[in-house]
């Protein structure tokens, strides 16, 4: 169960953002008395759900039907695809958390004029994107961790942790500092994308598509072993890993030291607007 927490920490990033998103829409269309349109959106969330498992059962069937080498370089670029998409996600939530919600407001209304098929695909895109984050990201975490059904349990916490978040903030049962809960999310997310990424590229070591496979940059294997309980927690979030190559000790290095330091730039605080309009007390 040592993969729990970094499976739980980008099911509750990601669930708690496609919340967020779902509350802003639905508390636009309450508060503007269109309630009759709330049906189309709740269909383009469903929608949008259906294709992340589908997406995600694709990709699982997909690694089951390779061959060993073939199964190393598909692990390996998909955890690349999904330190990217984490690392898209990070930013695009400091970038855009001032303005998403007069964004939403704003696409909702034109959404609304030109007819449901508008407002079903507003919030399929909404959410779509959290989805298919997650269903990849899922998949690196279960390849790293083997047959060990620690990152299933993990994310099925998150989600609902962030379900349950979500539904509070709308309710105004909860108010919650956003711009904090994201930055300190999203800098644990760094170092568990840096781990990803290390995964990634030993997978690709071990397919030769990458060269150093036995240029390790350390040896821990003996004072620090990975099925000793501490080294099972490092591998279960950052996915450490005790003979590490230097090409997955340098990755690591340079992408937690240049990502740190763009993410945590002065200036780039997301705004509160992100909290849907009955969270901060108006009536719908």
């Amino acid at each position: 169960m040592e993969y729990v927490f970094s499976s739980a920490l980008i099911g509750l990033r990601e669930g708690l953002e496609a919340a967020l998103v779902v509350s802003i829409l639905i508390a636009y269309l309450v508060k503007t008395g269109r309630r009759a349109e709330l049906r189309w959106v709740w269909l383009g969330v469903g929608i949008a759900v259906a294709l992340s498992v589908g997406v995600g059962a694709v990709i699982t069937f997909t690694a089951a039907n390779l061959s060993f080498e073939q199964q190393e370089i598909f692990g390996g670029v998909m955890s690349l695809v999904a330190v990217a998409f984490v690392t898209g996600m990070i930013f695009w939530m400091r970038r855009t958390g001032r303005r998403i919600a007069s964004e939403l407001r704003g696409k909702l209304d034109s959404a609304v004029e030109i007819g449901a098929v508008a407002i079903v695909v507003l919030a399929f895109l909404s959410v779509g994107r959290e989805g298919l984050e997650t269903a990849v990201f899922f998949y690196a975490a279960a390849e790293s961790a083997g047959n060990n059904g620690g990152p299933l349990v993990g994310f099925l916490i998150g989600l609902v942790v962030a379900i349950a978040l979500g539904w509070a903030i709308y309710r105004g049962a909860l108010r919650i500092d956003l711009a904090r809960f994201f930055t300190v999310t999203g800098v644990l997310l760094v170092f568990v994308a840096a781990g990803v990424l290390g995964y990634g590229l030993h997978d690709l070591q071990e397919a030769a598509v990458l060269p150093g496979l036995n240029t390790l940059a350390f040896d821990l294997s003996g004072p620090m072993p990975e099925d000793s309980w501490y080294g099972a927690l490092l591998k279960g979030i950052f996915n450490y890993s005790a003979r590490t190559t230097v090409v997955q000790a340098v990755a690591w290095i340079t992408y937690v030291v240049v990502v740190l330091a763009f993410f945590l730039l002065p200036g780039r605080t997301p705004a509160r607007e992100a909290v849907p309009a009955r969270s901060r007390g108006e009536n719908p």
